[in-house]
């Protein structure tokens, strides 16, 4: 187990270009996968960069832009195959207890990956989307997403969700403070509470739950992401680093999910 936009896949150059053969047995590969069950939503924890920069002799930095090329690889995979929405787990709330100077590497890639792609982005009809605390990012963070999100917003493809500044507990949390406060104000009882209530409440609340989890990294847990929504979605794990995480290995995972039969706690 382990480009331009509509650009190729599979057969990887060091790179991270396709060459022509590889492209054309990709191009096979989609095909095939499309005739069967395709995962409405795709949540990706991105984990990794920093080990794979170590293992070369680079500083983590380096693994974390070598990481964004396969954000960019993966979402034109992901839009290829038909998936709608394609979350990916982009900085967590427990993210700012790294060291200083990486974390402000990680606020910058946001900014730089945007103004590279997002005329891209709006041409091939993704719609951007984020998720997280907006307080503590920075301005020039913020104002990158922000941009993309609005001009973005009346596309009608692919939906990019970052989960940035993003942490389930807290988001929990927050949906159960906004409840109660909800009650209180009068607006709903507490017998009017339920699982749809609830859900509504989240920060992807107008998103469907993921059908497909992916880690890359070999890491085997959840790392506080989407506590609530993961809850009857199918999890594939991959030892490969996220900087690698190629096309083909998208492919492996589609190709699992739609060997496995989903029946939400039924027969």
């Amino acid at each position: 187990m382990s480009n331009r936009f509509l650009g190729g896949l599979f057969g990887k150059r060091e790179d991270g270009g396709q060459s022509r053969a590889g492209s054309s047995q990709s191009h096979a590969s989609e095909e095939l996968l499309k005739e069967g069950r395709i995962p409405r939503h795709v949540a990706i924890i991105m984990d990794g960069n920093g080990r794979w920069a170590k293992a070369r002799g680079l500083p983590r930095v380096a693994g974390h832009h070598s990481g964004m090329k396969a954000v960019k690889r993966i979402t034109q995979a992901a839009d290829r195959l038909g998936v709608e929405y394609l979350t990916m787990y982009a900085f967590s709330t427990e993210n700012w207890k790294r060291p200083k100077a990486e974390v402000d590497f990680l606020m910058k890639l946001p900014q730089e990956f945007l103004s590279i792609e997002l005329e891209d982005l709006i041409r091939n009809n993704v719609q951007v989307k984020m998720m997280g605390v907006r307080d503590l990012l920075p301005d020039f963070t913020l104002d990158a997403i922000e941009e993309a999100v609005r001009r973005t917003a009346d596309n009608t493809g692919l939906v990019l969700n970052f989960a940035l500044n993003y942490g389930s507990r807290m988001e929990i949390v927050e949906a159960a403070r906004t409840i109660a406060k909800r009650a209180a104000a009068g607006e709903l009882t507490p017998d009017e509470i339920d699982e749809q209530t609830f859900q509504q409440s989240l920060l992807s609340g107008d998103l469907p739950d993921p059908d497909l989890l992916i880690r890359t990294s070999g890491e085997l847990r959840l790392s506080n992401f989407m506590l609530w929504q993961l809850a009857y979605s199918e999890f594939w794990f991959t030892d490969v680093y996220w900087p690698e995480f190629s096309e083909s290995h998208f492919h492996d995972a589609i190709r699992e999910y739609q060997r496995r039969a989903r029946r939400y706690g039924g027969i």
